[in-house]
């Protein structure tokens, strides 16, 4: 039996082919889920179009600024009409401006710091707050993090503090929705070539750098992401709320 069967589920953050948003939700797809999308600005509608034209032309599609609550509320009234019951919800959402990932974090402009905790952590919190009253049978809420959020990862700056933010705003939504049988996690990805990736300078030193200090001599796959993905929704992590799951070789044990 399918370890999702039944479920419904809603994705965000879904930017091309090589997104883990997008290694999520074919894992969700594959393990029996019906989803619905959103999509960011036009300039990504084309990519998220194609993308999801595999799982149906019914599929629910829509755009969401994740800073704008009139954006939210709609994305979340069209999902209660199209799927009644929610189940499943993912955030793989994050931005900070360019020039605050590159110098010194002591730079950071007050606008860049706002900037990067509206997108990358508030955004949880708003997106919870409209899918709790349509997961009325319990539910799974999952956020993408990084190591970044725990150490210091040079040029990641007042991302890692938005991180930082994420992951307390998950262990305090998983203390206020538990009742409801909702739980929310975060997984700790290790580095991934995804788009946003891309844009953390030094990334492909940092692949390197996994290759010689990780365990396993690694980072991840967005398969793998995936695959633990459909476990923290699936009901094998029923009794699993307010953690953070760390994916990236077993890096995060080392101390040195």
């Amino acid at each position: 039996m399918s370890l999702l069967a039944g479920k419904t589920g809603i994705v965000f953050g879904v930017a091309n082919k090589r997104s883990i948003a997008w290694a999520i939700a074919q894992a969700w797809h594959q393990a029996g889920a019906k989803l619905a999308f959103t999509y960011q600005g036009e300039r990504l509608k084309e990519n998220v179009e194609e993308l999801v034209s595999a799982f149906g032309a019914d599929t629910l599609l829509l755009p969401c600024d994740v800073t704008r609550d009139e954006d939210i509320r709609r994305v979340f009234a069209a999902a209660g009409d199209k799927f009644g019951t929610l189940h499943l919800l993912l955030h793989s959402v994050a931005f900070a401006p360019r020039e605050a990932l590159e110098g010194s974090f002591l730079n950071t402009s007050r606008d860049a710091f706002k900037t990067a905790h509206d997108v990358s952590a508030y955004s949880l919190v708003a997106l919870a707050r409209e899918a709790a009253p349509l997961m009325t049978a319990g539910g799974s809420m999952l956020a993408m993090s990084y190591y970044g959020a725990e150490k210091v990862v040079p040029h990641y700056n007042v991302m890692g503090v938005a991180k930082a933010s994420l992951e307390a705003s998950t262990r305090y939504l998983a203390y206020d929705l538990g009742p409801k049988k909702i739980r929310v996690n975060c997984i700790s990805a290790g580095p991934v070539n995804t788009l946003a990736a891309r844009g953390i300078s030094g990334f492909n030193a940092m692949l390197k750098h996994y290759e010689t200090h990780a365990p396993l001599q690694r980072s991840c796959t967005t398969d793998e992401l995936g695959a633990t993905g459909t476990f923290l929704a699936s009901d094998g992590a029923a009794a699993i709320t307010g953690q953070v799951l760390y994916v990236d070789g077993g890096y995060q044990i080392m101390g040195m």
